[in-house]
């Protein structure tokens, strides 16, 4: 875990570490850095927009770097993360120091979960042979006036818990699937809740999804031979109280069953779990920070798989409230453990305050907003609001799509309540949330994130898991507990 520390002035103790600021600031003031003739130099470089960076004669610092000033209040395009970014590619030493004195809010929250996210990469998987020196960044020293010390203090604890929890879930979904299993996710789950007494878990195996009625999710995993879970991870942080649930997809492999996808469209299936693997990042964060909450993260774990026993096109499988559902299509299967998943939710305490489900569903999402946005569907415009504020507050945003019901014929089944998929191909991603709306009682508030385009980064031609909508929820989260204190 990489720790961190606040400071209000530079001291020896700092020295070897990495200074990322701005032209202009307070700490290029002192003595021995402006006798620095690089600091000038630097700061003209800076000033007309461009990065300045060095690693010699920046004594006694190991790298100094100056980022223009611009970039520091730009919390719309990212700009002091596309600086940052190539920098720790190849850090030159474990120590970052941080200078926090000039920083728009939402930008320092988007910086600190990077740096603190900088614990996992995919060598730590220990699958391929690093250098002996390499180097990785282990503690955070963030600069501040005296007077901003308290306010960000908090800031950095919150965003140091949310990023623990991303890189929890990063970690699960790096992992090449035929190590993560349905069976593996409930296990290391099991492995990281042991830790805090506040949460706990509940295991439903093939078995008991089929003797509770999930005839979805065990449609979808009955084709494979590592058979499908239901987990279910309970926080109590307060005794008594509505629950908040929230439901993820795991379809820890997804071939698109006998509707088998190409090759290309199958190489990344590993991440088609993101959803459950962030459900349990959230809950992590939740209990890092002891919320007085009552929580529930509903994981719906199967692989999508060929075999005999396979689901076919056409197959109707029955939901556990009593919904039928005909299987158009077999590739469209994350809406059918989903749905599953959310119907097991709500019947599961006597009052919850709200369902969100998170999934990586549909690529017709990543076509209409791209990589930055992930996809909201709901009919409750108080939840609709609430998250896209979070969403503007944390800096992981979503934007709204239609759902209504002009979308019911996307549903429409001869032989079934409903069918999987529209057979004319259209409005992919809010027909998907149509189907889903129906396994969520109309007294439950419900939410849908689609996040194919978000769950994932990418950069140079590979893809790694994201953590997103870790931050998106627990501003989400933190906001209602606020709004719940002063009403």
């Amino acid at each position: 875990m990489i720790t961190y520390r606040l400071f209000t002035a530079l001291s020896s103790e700092l020295a070897q570490g990495h200074l990322i600021t701005f032209p202009g600031s307070a700490l290029l003031e002192e003595a021995w850095l402006q006798e620095n003739p690089l600091i000038a130099e630097m700061t003209t470089l800076a000033e007309q927009g461009k990065l300045a960076d060095t690693r010699f004669g920046c004594g006694p610092f190991a790298r100094i770097t100056l980022i223009p000033l611009n970039a520091w209040q730009d919390s719309f395009t990212d700009t002091l993360l596309a600086f940052l970014r190539p920098l720790f590619a190849a850090p030159v030493c474990n120590n970052v120091l941080l200078d926090c004195s000039n920083i728009d809010d939402t930008v320092l929250m988007k910086t600190l979960r990077f740096l603190f996210n900088q614990a996992h990469n995919l060598s730590d998987l220990g699958l391929k042979t690093l250098p002996a020196d390499s180097l990785s960044l282990r503690h955070i020293s963030a600069y501040c006036t005296g007077t901003d010390a308290s306010r960000l203090e908090t800031l950095f604890s919150q965003q140091q818990a949310i990023a623990n929890g991303m890189v929890a879930a990063r970690r699960l979904a790096d992992i090449p699937s035929e190590q993560c299993t349905p069976q593996f996710v409930v296990e290391e789950a099991q492995r990281l809740c042991a830790a805090l007494p506040a949460l706990s878990c509940e295991v439903l195996n093939e078995h008991d999804i089929v003797e509770q009625g999930l005839g979805l999710l065990h449609a979808v995993g009955k084709g494979a031979s590592r058979p499908p879970r239901l987990l279910a991870l309970h926080y109590e942080g307060i005794s008594s109280g509505p629950v908040r649930s929230y439901v993820g997809k795991g379809v820890t492999f997804d071939t698109g069953g006998l509707w088998l996808k190409e090759g290309a469209g199958m190489y990344t299936m590993k991440y088609d779990m993101c959803g459950a693997a962030n459900v349990l990042g959230l809950m992590l964060s939740i209990a890092e920070l002891n919320l007085p909450v009552r929580v529930m993260g509903v994981l719906a774990l199967a692989e999508n798989a060929i075999g005999p026993d396979a689901m076919q096109p056409g197959s109707v499988a029955r939901a556990c409230n009593g919904m039928t559902v005909e299987i158009n299509n077999t590739d469209a299967e994350g809406r059918l453990v989903l749905s599953d998943a959310i119907a097991w939710a709500s019947q599961r305490h006597e009052k919850t305050r709200y369902i969100i489900d998170l999934a990586t569903l549909t690529g017709a999402v990543v076509k209409a907003l791209g990589y930055e946005l992930s996809g909201l569907m709901t009919q409750d415009n108080a939840l609709r609001h609430a998250l896209t504020v979070a969403g503007e507050q944390s800096g992981d945003e979503v934007w709204s799509l239609p759902l209504d019901a002009r979308l019911k014929k996307q549903t429409d089944s001869a032989i079934a309540d409903l069918c999987n998929t529209p057979t004319n191909n259209a409005a992919i991603s809010a027909s998907a949330a149509w189907l889903l709306h129906h396994f969520c009682p109309q007294n439950i508030p419900w939410a849908h994130l689609d996040v194919s385009g978000t769950a994932l980064w990418r950069e140079g031609g590979k893809s790694v898991a994201s953590g997103r909508p870790i931050p998106l929820l627990m501003q989400h989260l933190l906001n209602d507990l606020a709004a719940e204190e002063y009403s």
